[in-house]
């Protein structure tokens, strides 16, 4: 069986950094999920379709290619807003899913395993993963990380928007009927509120490790 790791949690909690810090540790193909929601909402305000149109969505969520993941435009507010709103119709979701899947069991060659990042990883994507995270922080620290992280890019922000935002964008993820974002069963819940990136990196492998020494 792939060896997968699935790291869950609302936006700004850091589950990007403890992904990419696991897959370079354990030589791990990485998939951020959320960059295939944000690709569907940014390709659907590009074509002028409006982000309620269900069947349109899943149109565009059908042709998706490997590629499109790395457009340039995917990191910005207007995405992530874009990506929560397209999140929640169960035909979107359903067209993404073997793409998921697919990238889960098959990593690219080279590869020891993979590790997803996103919301519903270890609950409806890869629920046989060996190893979940629910990656968590309080929401104003998280705004806190995401308003750096947006003027170091360059992007004009305000503080007291991207709060307002998130909270919004929580309630959603949360709320939805369609795969709403919560904690595996069993998952290892981190709160990285007041932990540095390597402190929760060793946290992480030690929870890695005490999993694949049970399945010896």
């Amino acid at each position: 069986m792939t060896f997968i790791i699935t790291i869950d949690g609302p936006s700004g909690a850091g589950k990007g950094t403890l992904a990419r810090a696991l897959a370079h540790h354990y030589n791990l193909a990485l998939l951020d999920t959320g960059l295939l929601y944000r690709c569907v909402g940014v390709k659907a305000l590009q074509s002028g379709i409006a982000l309620d149109n269900q069947l349109r969505l899943a149109q565009i969520a059908q042709t998706l290619h490997p590629e499109d993941l790395t457009r340039y435009d995917l990191r910005t507010h207007e995405a992530s807003d874009a990506s929560s709103r397209v999140a929640v119709f169960h035909d979107v979701r359903e067209a993404l899913l073997d793409f998921q899947r697919e990238f889960a069991e098959n990593p690219p060659a080279g590869f020891q395993g993979s590790i997803l990042d996103g919301r519903d990883t270890g609950t409806v994507i890869c629920p046989h993963a060996r190893v979940k995270f629910y990656i968590t922080a309080q929401v104003e620290i998280r705004a806190k990380r995401r308003f750096k992280e947006l003027q170091a890019r360059g992007i004009q922000s305000i503080y007291s928007v991207v709060l307002k935002d998130m909270k919004e964008r929580d309630l959603r993820d949360s709320q939805r009927t369609e795969a709403p974002l919560r904690a595996a069963a069993d998952a290892l819940t981190l709160d990285t509120s007041m932990l540095s990136p390597e402190e929760v990196l060793k946290k992480a492998i030690a929870f890695v490790e005490m999993r694949r020494s049970t399945e010896r």
